[in-house]
């Protein structure tokens, strides 16, 4: 058949199963975007190009696959560089696609030349990939290449651009390949290696499950849960694998923030990890809450890449594939043998929901502004474990991993590179890949609500069910606090305040969306109800008290030792 190169790219996408595109339309890309709409496609134009790619990833989490966003050339991709580099520390498969001036432009001798810089050298430490479509019979090879290298190995970004006279180039080309013909897909571990690794299983009195981000993004909750009822144990969270598994959430405790969890880890003989990198906020492995019981403790890993291996610590049986295809290979080997319950059990899970009814008894109440505590209590005590729970902000979601009441199956955040703003970003995307079909509440900070602002609208003109909960301090909260554990009680706190005149609330409305102001804990529930019930995204804006905020945040020393070199 015969197609331009804009049609083949996105029937090379189709084949892949993705059907989702995020950018500002630019002449490079005009023909691109109207094919896509005619084709059925989720087609969205944000207002800045680094929500793209934020809500690119969060799609790229919300379904298992890649996820592609598209920048203009020059000032677009340079809009885009920041989501890139997100992609590349979060592990997160998106195709960050960006237009170019014909290469001529490029060769001359000439100065003063418009909208163009030389992007891909710039971009190339960003991403996995970097490559260029300069000849029309080039595009499925380097699509493809893209493809292969987000989904193979650890998961990431690539990048790939091309000039502006390829893209209406005409191709004569077969139809697309499905997947499997041109890259790897359900990597499975070697048959003698499951074996060794149920073996273990067998044979430990008190193992743990660890589960990490991998698990959530690459959709395995399922699979995992069978696991989990045939070894018995507790289920370990890592702090980027904050999603509840359906069917596992009474025994799945938050590593670090929870006893049951640190018991757990302390008491265990046998760690099981999955889709985690075993990085700092784990202390690898090997320090902090795993130095009791090192010495006896096996290790088995599921790990997709093979240079992973060992590398934060010993390992004693490597799993190396898919986890989606490991995880039912180990079920199956485990299958005539499940283990006991483990004797403990009973009594973590019954300890881990005291802590959190004693959380929300203990938040301090009644306060006006409110306890940033409280907010967090109020704001998710009757959110369903259906709907889609969204993080961001420093002190917001310090607080959001001690008070959090509610078990979303679903809970986006940017855990590794700790990037502010991504919150209202990947509430769009999340809610885009769901259909818009269940209640999306993002928890956040001032700060980091006030970067990416401006996609309210994106909100409100997709229509999503989208209620936004802004923890109000006026300040930099993090830093507020840091200045005083610094310098002391009562020190000048430079460049962190701004005015008290804002209004989140009003900022909603302008664009479209439901607004109210709060300031004491008992209105936040029913706020948050009406802004759902108003068929319209809601903007809570929550005054929040802003000692309590930079001087009361919860587990602060536990989340302090993830930095802190040489303790690990």
């Amino acid at each position: 058949m015969t197609v331009k190169v804009y049609e083949r790219i996105l029937d090379l996408f189709e084949a892949e199963g993705i059907d989702t595109i995020f950018g500002i339309p630019d002449p490079n890309f005009v023909h691109l975007f109207h094919l896509a709409d005619e084709r059925g496609w989720n087609v969205v134009s944000p207002h800045h190009e680094e929500s793209a790619g934020f809500m690119a990833e969060a799609v790229s989490r919300m379904t298992g696959k890649a996820a592609v966003c598209i920048g203009t050339l020059g000032p677009g991709m340079a809009n885009m560089a920041g989501a890139m580099m997100c992609a590349k520390v979060e592990n997160s498969p998106v195709i960050f696609l960006g237009g170019q001036r014909a290469r001529i432009t490029e060769q001359r001798v000439r100065r003063g030349r418009i909208q163009f810089v030389k992007q891909s050298g710039l971009l190339e430490p960003s991403v996995k990939y970097a490559a260029s479509i300069e000849y029309a019979d080039q595009t499925d090879e380097i699509i493809r290449e893209g493809l292969r290298k987000a989904l193979t190995g650890v998961p990431g970004p690539v990048y790939i651009e091309y000039p502006s006279h390829v893209i209406q180039e005409e191709l004569d080309v077969a139809a697309p390949l499905p997947p499997h013909r041109y890259r790897l897909v359900g990597q499975t571990a070697g048959q003698d290696k499951i074996d060794e690794a149920a073996e273990l299983i067998r044979q430990a009195k008190q193992p743990v499950l660890l589960v990490g981000h991998g698990v959530h993004t690459s959709r395995a909750g399922a699979s995992v849960k069978e696991l989990a009822d045939l070894m018995a144990c507790p289920v370990v969270q890592t702090s980027g694998g904050t999603s509840f598994i359906e069917g596992l959430e009474d025994r799945t405790f938050p590593y670090g923030f929870s006893p049951s969890a640190v018991e757990a880890v302390v008491q265990s003989d046998l760690c099981l990890a999955i889709g985690t990198e075993l990085g700092e906020p784990v202390h690898y492995g090997r320090g902090r809450h795993w130095l009791a019981n090192e010495a006896v403790r096996k290790w088995v890993l599921i790990e997709q890449d093979p240079t992973a291996i060992g590398v934060n610590r010993p390992i004693d049986v490597p799993l190396v594939g898919d986890l989606r295809a490991v995880v039912p290979q180990l079920s199956a080997a485990l299958k005539n043998t499940p283990r006991a319950a483990t004797p403990e059990l009973a009594r973590w899970i019954e300890q881990d929901a005291t802590r959190l009814a004693e959380l929300a008894e203990s938040a301090p109440s009644g306060m006006s502004p409110v306890h940033p505590a409280r907010l967090v209590v109020e704001a998710t005590k009757d959110f369903p474990a259906d709907g889609i729970l969204v993080r961001d902000g420093g002190a917001t979601t310090i607080f959001g991993w001690t008070y959090t009441q509610c078990k979303p199956h679903d809970v986006v955040w940017n855990q590794n590179f700790g990037h502010l703003g991504t919150g209202l970003p990947y509430a769009v995307g999340a809610s885009v890949a769901d259909g818009g079909e269940r209640p999306v509440l993002l928890i956040t900070g001032d700060s980091s609500f006030q970067f990416q602002i401006a996609e309210l609208e994106t909100a409100a003109r997709l229509k999503l069910p989208l209620v936004t909960v802004v923890a109000v301090d006026y300040a930099w909260g993090l830093e507020v606090g840091v200045y005083k554990r610094t310098f002391g009680q009562g020190s000048r706190e430079t460049a962190v305040h701004w005015s008290k005149e804002t209004r989140l609330d009003k900022v909603a409305e302008g664009f479209g969306c439901y607004g109210e102001y709060v300031d004491t804990d008992a209105e936040i529930a029913p706020a948050i109800k009406r802004a759902f019930a108003s068929g319209k995204p809601g903007v809570i804006h929550v005054a929040v008290d802003p000692k309590a905020n930079s001087e009361e945040m919860p587990s602060y020393d536990e989340f302090r030792t993830w930095y802190a070199e040489g303790m690990q």
